[in-house]
């Protein structure tokens, strides 16, 4: 751009203006050889325009002057200009920086003129733009384009330090008095109106520094000793808002008041942003208190779940991956099952989603615990109890997810038995009060793999403990003809044993109420108890033999029923009685013997009768011809 100005407004003001136009005239002077008049005249200035060249320029012109890579580009050099020209100027954050790089560039120092641009422009920075670390951040974002004079003359460093230092100062629940969180801890509906007619939150605008900048900037409010959830949180919207795709709910780019970070153009720029993300992150482990609450760590479970996806996509480092596994592992009770759902990018992995992962943060979660058990055991018995109990629920928490989880992925062909029950059996049995969910996932998982052998199919419903299966999940199992036989026996004997506990248990407390009522004696309270508890095993040792006659039975019928099949085989399929129904020319007499004699044996439930034994009526042997 070139600009069409006079020479004695700028020589007045800049020094090297005045410098570059009075060597100039000197030279040309020398060049004409001029007499002895002209030699006189030659250092009078005369008010004559100048053209200013902001390019290369390779006219060799005394009234051009050329200023190559000036800092802040043409806009900067016209508010020097209009300021040597006598126009007040209305500085601002935004041109702060640029107007003291061009005087810094030009000469407009206090030595040459007094009250010059250099002053000015510093002495608005002390006083208005480094109170107000917002202002701090737009100067910031203004001084990326005129590195390194910027950084040289101390703009970049004292905006870096205010803005860390007001970090540091200021509370975390309302840091520069603007929230700290994003629009779904804002309030309610109306406050929400008013925070994005007043601007974005602090982490919006530190989210459209370069990184350069932006890493800058973390490094000095971690020297402050700003807060991690501070510096976690800034790290996540930055990454949120600079990588394409990361962030669920919001995929634009530049949104509320404060301006965004371009995305990187290449994947490799990418990686770089993210790894150096990633290993900005705070050591400490953020847990939830009373102003943050739950959802706060859900949110950023789910942030971090997605880092970790964009993670595998680019290729990240061992480092980096494992940094993030880590830090989600820490994060795990506040995640939902759709975050677990990792795909799996690698052509060496056969299954639809990244389980080898899981099971990795599964782990980490559990090494997290027993540290934190630990340490609850060596402060001391006042503060054990909160501890364990918080670390209960949130194994409890880990063990819904990690059901759903299998759930979700049983219906993969591709996934092996040993795979689906090594994760079963990651968490420990206190993870888990009712295997329902474990059970859900074992019935499905059976339903998509048919081919199973009965040694896998014992092996994957050996991870239920029937036990801590409900009544509900008891008759489900006791009628689901995908389980194998040892498995629905064991459901239905743990399925008798819950009815005989709660049946014993009802005795127990209306007699012990009526004792209670009768005699304040210990010995007679005491005594129908234990008549009470003698009573409950004599039915449950009878019921245990009746099951037991009843397993026989069904081992007896079905070899017996087998026999007689392998014999029709083996015979040709001709039949002897001549009353017996045609055998088709292929011998299938499986087929009809099943469908005449029947193999399917319905449930039958033990009767709660005291010294009853119920016996399942013999049905008539099939009678075989010689």
């Amino acid at each position: 751009m070139t600009f069409h100005l006079h020479k004695f407004p700028l020589m007045s003001r800049s020094k090297k203006l005045h410098d570059l136009i009075t060597n100039k005239e000197s030279r040309e002077a020398s060049r004409r050889g001029r007499g002895a008049e002209q030699e006189e005249d030659a250092g009078e200035i005369r008010e004559e325009e100048l053209d200013v060249v902001l390019e290369e320029d390779e006219e060799a012109d005394v009234h051009r002057i050329r200023l190559p890579e000036f800092p802040g580009g043409a806009e900067a050099f016209e508010l020097a200009a209009k300021f040597c020209y006598g126009v007040k100027l209305d500085l601002t954050p935004a041109t702060a920086a640029p107007l003291r790089c061009a005087a810094e560039r030009l000469g407009m120092s206090d030595d040459h003129s007094e009250d010059n641009l250099v002053s000015r422009a510093d002495r608005f920075i002390s006083q208005t733009v480094l109170r107000n670390p917002r202002d701090a951040i737009r100067a910031l974002k203004s001084c990326e384009g005129l590195l390194p004079l910027a950084d040289d003359l101390g703009v970049v460093s004292r905006c870096v330090d205010a803005v860390a230092a007001k970090a540091a100062a200021s509370t975390p629940t309302a840091l520069f008095g603007w929230p700290i969180a994003d629009d779904a801890r804002a309030g309610d509906r109306q406050r929400r109106k008013n925070g994005a007619a007043a601007g974005a939150t602090w982490f919006d605008d530190l989210a459209g520094l370069s990184l350069a900048t932006f890493t800058r900037v973390i490094a000095a409010m971690k020297e402050h000793g700003v807060g991690p959830e501070v510096i976690e949180g800034a790290l996540i919207a930055y990454a949120k808002r600079s990588i394409p795709g990361l962030s669920r709910t919001g995929r634009h780019v530049g949104g509320g008041g404060g301006a965004a970070a371009a995305p990187p153009s290449s994947d490799g720029e990418q990686k770089a942003l993210l790894e150096t993300v990633i290993a900005n992150l705070p050591e400490e482990t953020i847990k939830s208190s009373a102003h943050t609450g739950t959802a706060v760590g859900a949110t950023t479970a789910r942030v971090l779940f997605g880092l970790l996806r964009t993670a595998n996509i680019l290729h990240a480092s061992e480092a980096s991956r494992d940094m993030l596994e880590r830090r989600i592992a820490a994060r795990l009770p506040d995640a939902a099952v759709d975050d677990l759902l990792i795909p799996s990018y690698s052509y060496l992995v056969e299954t639809l989603y990244d389980v080898d992962c899981v099971e990795r943060i599964v782990r980490y979660f559990l090494e997290g615990r027993d540290v934190a058990d630990e340490g609850n055991e060596e402060e001391g018995s006042e503060a054990e109890t909160p501890g364990r109990e918080a670390s209960r629920r949130a194994m409890l928490a880990v063990g819904r997810l990690v059901d759903a989880y299998l759930g979700e992925i049983a219906t993969d062909a591709n996934l092996k038995p040993d795979k689906f029950c090594d994760l079963a059996w990651a968490l420990p049995d206190g993870a888990r009060v009712y295997d329902d969910g474990l059970y859900r996932a074992v019935d499905i998982y059976l339903k998509a793999h048919p081919g199973l052998s009965e040694e896998e199919k014992e092996k994957v419903s050996g991870v239920v403990d029937g036990r801590k299966l409900t009544l509900e999940a008891c008759t489900h199992a006791a009628q689901n003809e995908r389980l194998p036989l040892r498995t629905v026996v064991q459901v239905l004997f743990f399925e008798q044993l819950q009815l005989r506990r709660a049946i014993a248990q009802t005795i127990m407390a209306n007699e012990g109420g009526a004792a209670g009522s009768g005699e304040e004696g210990g010995e007679s309270d005491g005594g129908g108890t234990w008549r009470v508890a003698a009573r409950g095993n004599q039915m449950l040792r009878l019921d245990m033999d009746s099951m037991r006659n009843r397993v026989h039975e069904l081992e007896r019928e079905c070899t017996s029923m087998r026999k007689a099949i392998d014999k029709m085989d083996r015979r040709g399929g001709a039949p002897v009685d001549r009353g017996a129904p045609s055998v088709p020319a292929d011998g299938r007499w499986g087929a009809i013997v099943t469908k005449r004699f029947g193999c399917k044996f319905p449930a039958q439930v033990c009767q709660s009768q005291q010294r009853t034994v119920v016996a399942r009526t013999r049905r008539p042997r099939i009678e075989q011809s010689p």
